[in-house]
Order: structure tokens, then C-alpha cells, then sequence
């Protein structure tokens, strides 16, 4: 577990650097734009190696359960991952009305994604990764909101391609997951 905390503390630290204008700002003058750029990917490409060998690490020690989820909740799980692959995609696409509309897809789909996934797993390891990514996103969105960081809504132009994009390509994933990527990636059987 201790990998696993210690995955989530380097990755969700450093994605917690925007949250802190002034401490970004002296740190790109010191690196550099390359530089700052080179240690933040190179810091998150370590905290996500960090949780996912850290959370398979304890998923095979054995759940250590905090609560255990009725069989429905993952009914709801597959419920709410449906918009997660659509904000997932608008955040990329050009924009279109959701981007414009929800503003910051990303965090509102891993709000999501954790949120479902709390409701289908109650061990240890799952409530510290599902439970940090969830404050990170309420965290994060709270200071887009005090910053005044408007995303997606700042767009003049919106795009219906974008939206089409979002929605054609979101579900595709989704059923790419459902079907098989969900096993091939993460070990554990959606359907």
C-alpha cells in the first residue's frame, strides 16, 4: 500500500502545481518551459507507475475491505462511466457545446470515474486511488472556479463536430472498455 500512497502523493501533487499560480510560475522561470514541462511528465509518468504497480500490489495481497458494495452499485457503475468516456474525449475534440457547457470535461470525468468506482469497490487500495482522484477533482475545479479559469466556455465558435466527436467516439470507447480493454488493462471483468 505504501507504493500505492506514494504513487498518489507524486502523481496528484504534481497535477495540484496549477492550483498554485505563483509556485508554477517561479518554477517554469527556473526550469524553463521545456524543463517544467520534461519534470511535470516525467513526475506523472512516475506517480502513475508508482499506483498502478502500488494498487496491483495490494489487489493481490488480498482486499483489505472497508465496505462491501451491493451487486448493484456496479449496474450504476456502468451507468456513470458512460459520460465519462464523451467529457474524456471533449476535452480533446474541438470545442463543441459540452466542452462549452461543463467547461472542464477532464476533471468532471475523473469525478465521475472515481465516484463510480467507489460505489463498486470498498477495499482499502481502491478507496485511497478512487477517494484521491475524487478531492483532487472537487479540489482542482474549486480553484479553476477561484482563478477564474473559464475553459471550454471561452470559446467563441462551438463546434457540432466537436460534440459529435465527443459522443461517436466517447461511446465507442465505452464499449471498447466494456467489452475488452476494461479486462486486457486492468485485470478485472466488466461483463
Amino acid at each position: 500500500m505504501t507504493m500505492l500512497i506514494a504513487g498518489l502523493i507524486i502523481f496528484l501533487g504534481v497535477h495540484a502545481l496549477p492550483m498554485k499560480p505563483d509556485l508554477r510560475g517561479r518554477m517554469r522561470a527556473r526550469l524553463g518551459d521545456l524543463g517544467y514541462k520534461g519534470v511535470f511528465s516525467l513526475a506523472s509518468l512516475l506517480g502513475l507507475v508508482l499506483i498502478v504497480y502500488g494498487y496491483g500490489m495490494a489487489r493481490a495481497a488480498g482486499p483489505a475491505l472497508l465496505y462491501n458494495p451491493p451487486v448493484w452499485t456496479s449496474h450504476i457503475t456502468m451507468l456513470l462511466m458512460l459520460p465519462v468516456f464523451v467529457l474524456l474525449v471533449a476535452a480533446y475534440a474541438p470545442t463543441g457545446h459540452i466542452k462549452a457547457r461543463v467547461k472542464h470535461p477532464m476533471i468532471l470525468a475523473v469525478k465521475i470515474w472515481a465516484l463510480a468506482h467507489l460505489l463498486a469497490n470498498g477495499d482499502a487500495a481502491s478507496v485511497l486511488l478512487f477517494g484521491g482522484f475524487l478531492a483532487w477533482g472537487v479540489v482542482d475545479r474549486i480553484s479553476l472556479k477561484k482563478r477564474g479559469d473559464i475553459g471550454g466556455a471561452g470559446a467563441l465558435r462551438k463546434s457540432v463536430a466537436g460534440d459529435a466527436i465527443s459522443v461517436v467516439v466517447g461511446l465507442g470507447l465505452y464499449a471498447a472498455f466494456v467489452v475488452y480493454l476494461h479486462m486486457w488493462l486492468i485485470g478485472v471483468p466488466v461483463i
